[in-house]
C-alpha cells in the first residue's frame, strides 16, 4: 500500500475519531447513531495510523506530499 494521506489529513481524522468517541462514551449520542460514529471513528483512526485510505485510492486522491526527486 502506497501512502496517500498527508499529515494534516491524518491529524484531522484522529481529532474526528476522538470527538466521535467522546460523544459516544459521554452518552451525548447513544444507540444506533452512536455505534455508527464509533465505527466511523475507528475507521478514521485506523486509516490515519497506516496513512492509507482505500476510498482515496479508488478515486485517485492523494494528500500526501512526497518530496520531488530533485529536492533534498
Amino acid at each position: 500500500m502506497k501512502k496517500n494521506l498527508g499529515n494534516t489529513d491524518r491529524i484531522f481524522r484522529l481529532i474526528l475519531a476522538a470527538v466521535f468517541a467522546y460523544l459516544y462514551f459521554s452518552g451525548t449520542i447513544a444507540g444506533t447513531p452512536g455505534l455508527v460514529l464509533v465505527i466511523l471513528g475507528a475507521v478514521f483512526a485506523a486509516t490515519s495510523v497506516i496513512s492509507f485510505c482505500p476510498i482515496y485510492a479508488i478515486f485517485g486522491l492523494n494528500s500526501c506530499h512526497a518530496k520531488k526527486p530533485d529536492q533534498v
